[in-house]
């Protein structure tokens, strides 16, 4: 409920508050696997189930379930985000999550399974555990102490322990612009930018919690590092696993971590891919707007990532609890949901075939606007001209 500006009451139900645990499929479907497997005679068939839900069941159900743009009254946004019913969702899933990469290891460890199966696990899994960073994602943005110690908690599943100090004091603060390594380029392929945003991100990452902690008056080999937190909780459970089940299960864990990064690394190329905000007199960028992130209002895979696909609002106002990001009519729009856009993105010609005219249209086809792979100047300008 709130309150218009003359002080008439909106009552608002927000037909989505419970179907943010739809977010639930993806783990259930991977139990689900294991008890097929055992169930069907140990057949590893089953194990195809999380990888293929990923990749090819979210696509199908974005395409069925189509978009919503609905946006919730301004009048109840206040006590939306208030209602602490939403964040208890997104705690809930941290727990699930770390539920269900125990529950993988204990099974990888313990059965004898074909190389395919374990390299399905790595893909399924590893998507799922990269999944978590969107609960991280909107954790991190939050200043109270119990949602950034469970965004912590949540980074030490795949050990991404620099994610929300450079997400938050780098890339929001330089997105889409030549500068941010966490915004690809109009013709970068995904595998470029992948080279180029792992090892930025990571440097930058450092770099912002060697200045918080200098700030604080400590050097960076201190237990207040947020960073070193989860990368040591992350490397002594690596040892427990191994010292369980035996070096080899570090076969699947560091491919499930590797896996798990590039899930957020393909959100990143995705999201502001060749948009680029204008350079003022002053040598600053514009403030970021809507117009600098794509945006996607597909329902299911919306649901499944805690409106993150809801990505120009998310920008443009950092602050807004996931429940009440809005949809925009003048905002570049993805052809399909994340899932799919995933599935583009390891094809680079198609992903250009598709996109590169997006951005062209965005930018008022005047390539000077676009964020460009300087590497493939030449050649943009010719074709693009």
């Amino acid at each position: 409920m709130g309150l218009t500006e003359n002080g008439s009451e909106v009552i608002y139900a927000d037909k989505k508050r419970h179907l943010y645990w739809l977010i639930l499929a993806s783990p259930v479907i991977s139990w689900l696997s294991i008890y097929l497997f055992f169930t069907f005679d140990k057949n590893p068939i089953f194990t195809l189930m999380p990888m293929l839900f990923f990749y090819i069941f979210t696509p199908i159900m974005d395409f069925f379930m189509g978009e919503d743009g609905h946006n919730p009254p301004e009048e109840v946004v206040n006590a939306m985000m208030a209602d602490n019913y939403y964040r208890f969702i997104v705690h809930s899933l941290i727990l699930v999550s770390i539920a269900l990469y125990v529950s993988f290891v204990i099974f990888v460890g313990t059965q004898q399974l074909p190389w395919w199966s374990i390299i399905a696990l790595i893909i399924g899994i590893g998507a799922n555990s990269g999944g978590v960073m969107v609960m991280t994602h909107e954790l991190g943005h939050k200043s109270n102490k119990l949602d950034r110690f469970s965004a912590k908690i949540g980074n030490m599943i795949m050990g991404y322990g620099h994610f929300n100090i450079e997400h938050n004091k780098g890339h929001h603060t330089w997105v889409a612009t030549p500068e941010d390594p966490a915004s690809s380029r109009m013709g970068e392929n995904f595998y470029a930018f992948m080279l180029r945003e792992l090892s930025g991100t990571f440097k930058r990452g450092v770099n912002y919690e060697m200045k918080r902690l200098k700030n604080l008056g400590k050097g960076f080999w201190c237990l207040e590092n947020d960073l070193l937190q989860v990368y040591t909780i992350t490397g002594i459970s690596l040892l427990i696993f191994a010292y369980i089940f035996g070096i080899s299960i570090l076969m699947f864990l560091i491919p499930h971590h590797f896996v798990a990064w590039l899930a957020l690394t393909q959100a990143n190329y995705i999201e502001h891919y060749g948009l680029m905000r204008k350079k003022l007199s002053n040598g600053k960028y514009e403030r970021c707007q809507p117009k600098h992130s794509w945006n996607t209002n597909h329902t299911y895979s919306n649901l499944l990532s805690f409106h993150l696909q809801r990505h120009s609002d998310h920008h443009a106002y950092p602050m807004r609890a996931y429940q009440v990001l809005r949809d925009y009519d003048d905002v570049p729009s993805l052809p399909t949901g994340y899932g799919g856009c995933f599935a583009l993105a390891f094809i680079p010609p198609l992903w250009f075939a598709i996109m590169d005219k997006r951005v062209m249209k965005w930018a008022g086809n005047d390539i000077n606007n676009v964020n460009i792979n300087t590497k493939k100047e030449k050649l943009l300008r010719e074709k693009w001209g």
